[in-house]
């Protein structure tokens, strides 16, 4: 009786699973419709704008504002640009941007890596008079700031939990008593969630009027929905709560609608003016290789590439998995006659930014880094980005390899793909909002023969497509791409994650491809090993099969109503 009773409940949960997929293509369906429709709308938007002036809209509504025309501080701000920055002209929407915020709005702008988001606040900055508050994610980042504007001969100062009792002393005085000069100050989002006293000297600097602007840098680590999320950005509401009159500018480089919606909700800015600028970086080149699965291998080839193409010490970045890998892969190039270092958040901070000045000097030519280097980093000349391993979400992967070209003139981006490492990049986002499908996202990037590397980022942030211009490895190199029908080894794959249930066992993707291999020889004979594994991925990716609580895979779907192929 009980076996009967076992047995009822999984064909019960057989059919709550097809029903459950039912509903994911459903949704998958309605939301491509919407991804269309949105860039009709969004097509159509830009139509009406020809003329040349930047759209910008208020508060979320369709209200156009002119931000171009001509303004009392034009003169300065010239000034200041070229004699100050050393900018001989505007990019786009820079200065509209700085004029919308000049006049005491508050101000969203979506611009793409490269673009120049620091001008919008930092010339501001220096016009407003008083001091800035801005509010950045990285140590590294804040380094990048105050280094560089330091340089430029304008007051910065940085209040992060490295900074000695000196510097601590004299920002405090600053803002308390606005006897010295502090034009930019740049703390972390930890400060303002959790140190009393910084939040009591600030306030005095705002209430003897010398707080002119508020700027949140990368501020798509508020929402729990973006790639970066950090925990104390949700507090940084109460920057507006407490100083209401006073300009804010958020500022990142991607974000979809959703997390547009999300941050302004949560910065507490609903009649902000949004300048959302194109995603398109038409000077990078962008590449998926093959990641073999032996390690030597991939740092041969890497080592090859950069000694190669970049033979005169331009400047790149590896990006790794963890912080064990970035030291061996580090210490590996060296061996290899490669000028690199590691940077990773469980070093001293003296010793990261050590290595991040030699690199920024060009006494370095790689550094090979976690996600905790690079974000913001103002070094223009960055000829080539590198992932060693699979980056967690499209957002990311956009975000990290931005930072090469920043100059505007031709860089690369390879990101290295093996399937094998899907299972321990999905471990690490599986609690994280949409961190499976973010991850897929990716995946199906990677995944792709034909299709060109930029549509996918079009499609993601809800934007119209544009002509790649022979400028990533689909479009550029015409191979030609062999289908192989996969629809019975398909079938094999879901009988066995079945059988594989009835005996309440567990199999990881790895295995699974081990046991197809070892039972059907015969069926798979033209497959090799990582193209069993790349098929299983793309099971997983298109919902077929599904990854459980548990991180391991189970059935979800009942492969007669789909034929999937492999490429």
């Amino acid at each position: 009786m009980e076996s009967e009773a076992i047995q009822e409940d999984l064909q019960n949960l057989d059919v709550e699973l097809k029903d459950v997929q039912g509903q994911i293509s459903a949704l998958i369906e309605h939301q491509d419709r919407l991804y269309e429709r949105k860039s009709e709308l969004k097509t159509l938007l830009k139509a009406l704008a020809a003329s040349g002036s930047p759209v910008a809209s208020s508060g979320g509504s369709s209200a156009i504002e002119n931000w171009s025309e001509t303004f009392e501080w034009d003169s300065r701000a010239d000034d200041v640009r070229f004699n100050v920055f050393g900018i001989s002209k505007y990019r786009a929407n820079q200065k509209e941007i700085i004029n919308a915020i000049m006049t005491g709005r508050d101000v969203l702008v979506i611009m793409a890596a490269g673009g120049g988001k620091s001008l919008c606040y930092q010339l501001p900055a220096m016009l407003r008079g008083g001091t800035t508050l801005v509010v950045s994610p990285l140590l590294s980042l804040i380094q990048d700031q105050v280094m560089g504007l330091a340089a430029l001969g304008i007051s910065a100062y940085m209040l992060t939990s490295t900074s000695g009792k000196e510097n601590e002393k004299f920002v405090y005085k600053a803002l308390e008593k606005g006897e010295d000069d502090l034009k930019i100050l740049y703390v972390t989002p930890e400060k303002v969630s959790k140190s009393k006293r910084f939040m009591s000297k600030l306030e005095k600097c705002h209430n003897a009027g010398r707080l002119s602007l508020i700027s949140i840098d990368e501020a798509h680590c508020c929402s729990q929905w973006g790639h970066d999320f950090r925990p104390d950005y949700k507090n940084l509401s109460i920057l507006k709560t407490q100083f209401p009159k006073v300009p804010m500018v958020a500022l990142t480089a991607t974000a979809t609608q959703k997390v547009q919606n999300d941050l302004i909700e949560m910065l507490h800015i609903p009649k902000c003016v949004k300048f959302v600028s194109s995603v398109n970086r038409p000077n990078l080149f962008y590449s998926v290789r093959e990641k073999s699965a032996v390690g030597k291998l991939v740092v041969d080839e890497i080592a090859e590439f950069i000694r190669e193409s970049y033979s005169n010490n331009e400047s790149g970045i590896v990006y790794c998995f963890s912080r064990k890998e970035c030291e061996q892969i580090a210490g590996d190039l060296r061996e290899r006659g490669i000028s690199a270092d590691y940077y990773h958040a469980d070093m001293d901070a003296n010793m990261r930014e050590k290595v991040h000045m030699r690199w920024s000097k060009n006494k370095l030519q790689v550094i090979v880094g976690t996600v905790a280097f690079g974000m913001g980093i103002n070094k223009p000349d960055v000829r080539f980005v590198i992932h060693h391993s699979l980056s967690k979400s499209m957002e990311t992967y956009y975000q990290e390899s931005g930072r090469a070209g920043r100059d505007g003139l031709p860089s690369e981006c390879i990101l290295f793909f093996r399937s094998a490492d899907v299972p321990r990049q999905s471990s690490m986002v599986f609690y994280e909002y949409s961190g499976l499908q973010n991850l897929y996202d990716i995946v199906r990037y990677c995944q792709s023969k034909t299709k060109c590397r930029r549509s996918a980022f079009f499609r993601h942030f809800g934007e119209p497509s544009q002509d790649c211009n022979g400028m990533c490895d689909n479009c550029a190199l015409s191979s030609e791409v062999k289908e192989v029908d996969v629809s019975d080894l398909s079938k094999l794959v879901v009988s066995m994650v079945q059988e594989t249930q009835a005996k309440d066992q567990r199999v990881t993707m790895l295995q699974l491809g081990d046991k197809l291999r070892n039972k059907h020889k015969d069926l798979i004979a033209e497959l090799k090993r990582d193209e069993v594994e790349h098929l299983v991925i793309k099971l997983i990716v298109d919902s077929v099969l599904v990854r459980s609580l548990s991180m391991f895979i189970v059935l979800c779907y009942n492969l007669t109503r789909d034929k999937p192929s492999s490429r």
